[in-house]
Formats: C-alpha cells, structure tokens, sequence
C-alpha cells in the first residue's frame, strides 16, 4: 500500500429505492429484504462489505424503510423462544448478522433524485475518507466477494476504483459503461464513462456494475451535480466531473451477478444460490427438475 492511499472503512448502502420493478411484493417489504433462500439480500450485501473489511456501514434511507434498521437489531423474543427451544444454530446465525456497536449509521434521502444524490445524503457521515457504494438489490457470487477483489486493487493503486462486467453489445443502452484506455489482466485504466448510451455508440462492452469505491472529493462535485440520465442526480456523471483530477481504475472481477432488484433476476439468484448450498442444493435440484 502507497503512502497515499488511505484506508478503507466505510461505505455507503442506498437503500431508499421503492423497488417498483418488483412491486407488488415490496409494496410493504423493503425490496432489500426480500428473500433470497432463506435470508434477505441485504444480509448478502452486509457479509461483502464486512469481508471486504468494512467497519461502518451507511444505509441512506427513506420513508417505510424502518424494517431494515430493525433487521440488524436484537429481536427479543424471538431470541428467547429460540434459545428455550435449543435451535441454537439459528440463533447463532441471527446474532452473527446483528450490528455492532457504531457499526451502523441511517440517513435519509428525503426525495428519490437519483444515485448521486443518494451518495450525497452520506457527506456528513463519511467524512474526509474513501469509501465504497455497494448497490443493494445485486447481488455477486464470488469467492472472495466482488468488493474484497475492489479492495485489494485499491490497496495497491489508491484513486478510485470500480466494479465492471462484460454485457451484451445489444445491451450496453442500460447501463453505465466505461470507456477503457489499456488493460493489465483485470484491472482497465480508464479515460471515460457515460451512463446509458444511444444504442450503437457505447465506447465499450464494459458495465458499471454496482461496486465502487471512491474518494471523498466525489461530494463536493455532487453538492452541484446537474440531473442527467432518466431526470435524476446520476453517480456516473459525477465520477467522470472527478476523473478529470483523479485516477479511476476499473476492475472486471470474478464471480456471476444477479439483479435481484428485477423479477427474473430475483428469481434467478434464489436457484443458483439454492443449488449451490450444501444442505439444500440437492433438495433444490430435484425439486425444479420435478416442475420440468
């Protein structure tokens, strides 16, 4: 690690979405807490943050989003009951997922203006540090998880780092893409990115992907940050304001992503996760080979 390079501690959840693609099901559950096997997707995102040695998690909230704080509190008497039946095992797997003390912040975003302003609404928590921005509703299978591959490479060349996967051609208008400028293995030095190009004119097949982590210096470009794509307040143009100060690295990194924030994706998450669990994976597979 340079001597530049400052530590990464914190990063920054946003969780105030309503989840409208997968209404109705979140029409009173957080779309973040909704299942996938047999826990949240949010418990799936809060293990990558801690084993990419994440310390302090900021969840940027809005209204009817009360369940998810509840989520990582002590839930008493479900405890009890637990602990008077001998299920110790669940009760073990609850309280590992439990916040720790000042682990946890909740600020709100009091209108839905897009991802960066998101972003933004966690200035006063972060502070003067880098931090990462984990999506919430993705969901990426990988040993080790996507943000600890972010994290090495960030340990090594500082600046800001992001995570990306390759996408269909015919697919690039969806998502932000970015324009590379040389490659070693994984890591992309990038000159550019743009958020949902005209069809045809994308720079690349590379996809911005719901990983990122950043400097601090991003808030102060997002404090006046004009709305871009779909009329909202978009990350994406606020990195390519600070690429022209900073460094960004891109890193393809290994492991398969799910959208669980769309139905199929949400669908689709809860098989390929469900086969790969040793106690339930066989189960699992005959069960969706019986409705074949």
């Amino acid at each position: 690690m340079t001597t530049q390079t400052r530590r990464l501690r914190k990063a920054v959840l946003p969780v105030a979405g309503l989840g409208t693609r997968v209404l109705p099901g979140t029409k009173t559950t957080p779309k973040e807490l909704l299942n996938v096997v047999d826990r949240p997707i949010l418990s799936y995102i809060v293990e990558e943050a801690r084993e990419a040695g994440i310390e302090h998690i900021v969840f940027v909230t809005g209204r009817s989003k009360g369940a998810i704080e509840d989520y990582f509190d002590h839930q008493i008497e479900l405890e009890a009951q637990l602990a008077a039946k001998g299920k110790t095992e669940i009760l073990a797997m609850m309280n590992a997922e439990l916040a720790q003390a000042g682990e946890m912040s909740f600020t709100r975003q009091m209108q839905p203006k897009g991802l960066g302003h998101a972003v933004w609404c966690a200035r006063d928590i972060i502070g003067d540090e880098p931090f990462a921005v984990i999506l919430p509703d993705v969901i990426v299978d990988g040993q080790p998880g996507a943000l600890k591959q972010l994290a090495d490479v960030y340990a090594e060349v500082g600046g800001n780092v992001i995570g990306v996967e390759q996408v269909p051609e015919s697919e690039t208008h969806k998502y932000g893409i970015v324009d590379p400028d040389g490659r070693q293995g994984n890591r992309i030095h990038m000159r550019g990115m743009v958020e949902k190009p005209a069809k045809g004119t994308a720079p690349s097949n590379l996809s911005i992907s719901g990983r990122y982590i950043l400097q601090p210096e991003i808030f102060d470009i997002l404090e006046t940050q004009e709305r871009g794509a779909g009329g909202e307040i978009q990350l994406t143009d606020g990195m390519a304001r600070l690429m022209t100060e900073q460094t960004f690295t891109a890193v393809e990194y290994a492991g398969v992503t799910h959208d669980c924030g769309d139905k199929i994706g949400l669908l689709r998450a809860n098989v390929a996760l469900a086969l790969k669990r040793a106690d339930l994976g066989e189960a699992a597979r005959a069960a969706i080979s019986a409705l074949l």
